[in-house]
């Protein structure tokens, strides 16, 4: 019951019955207005003020609160068309995915296994194509994670999610033939990744995981130094000659 009447109180303050800084109906009004005991109400009002929206001040009475901000939730402001937000993503994710491989190359299943591989085969098709991967990539990264039969490890991924694939900006800033080079190495890399786990090799696949993380990162690092350097030259010819 107690909840019942929480609830329609939070819904009333939320809908602006009552604005911030208002103060609640008496005691005896609430339990009128919601056929209750006082004791539902000082229950109700009890979990407002747990969770900030009501402010009880002695003699005075019950007052409504504004509501506290949010705390952001982790990841939210990953910009995959930055170069720099990339190389951050890159660098947490070479310190949780190595040990990750790792541990895949011991825990997997054998349907585990098949999973995998028939993840790589597709993403090895869609590079085949020319055709756009970035799903396919971050679902063979989220393969792994299951493999590793610590949940905790695919709740990581799912809440970075897909944006975290370093082609989904790379394709803002290169193509063609760097572009194609870029994913023949992908391509060699995952490969090496998952023959490794397929071995039951732990160190050879905490070893390949890293070396494709910190390979994107060299990649990323050096895009970044290219974009900036532009950058300083088309602000020198903007400004011309100086003297």
């Amino acid at each position: 019951m107690a909840s019942t009447v929480c609830e329609k109180l939070r819904t009333q303050i939320e809908e602006g019955k009552y604005a911030v800084g208002d103060r609640l109906p008496s005691e005896a009004r609430l339990t009128e207005e919601f056929s209750v005991s006082r004791t539902v109400i000082r229950e109700a009002v009890a979990t407002l003020r747990a969770d900030g929206l009501l402010d009880s001040r002695q003699g005075a009475g019950v007052f409504v609160l504004a509501p506290a901000e949010k705390t952001p939730l982790p990841f939210q402001n990953v910009e995959p068309a930055r170069i720099s937000s990339m190389i951050e993503m890159l660098e947490l994710r070479t310190a949780v995915e190595t040990e990750a491989a790792a541990l895949a190359a011991r825990r997997r299943s054998p349907a585990q296994l098949e999973t995998l591989f028939e993840t790589l085969h597709t993403l090895q098709e869609l590079f085949a194509k020319g055709e756009s991967s970035p799903q396919a990539d971050f679902d063979l990264h989220m393969a792994i994670a299951d493999a590793t039969n610590n949940p905790r490890f695919r709740e990581f991924l799912e809440l970075v999610g897909p944006g975290i694939i370093p082609r989904r900006a790379l394709a803002t800033t290169s193509g063609g033939p760097e572009l194609k080079a870029y994913v023949a190495i992908l391509d060699r890399e995952h490969g090496d990744i998952v023959q490794a786990i397929a071995d039951g090799n732990a160190d050879e696949a905490r070893e390949a995981m890293r070396n494709h993380l910190l390979g994107s990162q060299a990649r990323y690092r050096a895009l970044l130094r290219r974009t900036t350097a532009g950058a300083g030259k088309g602000r020198a010819a903007m400004s011309g000659p100086s003297g």
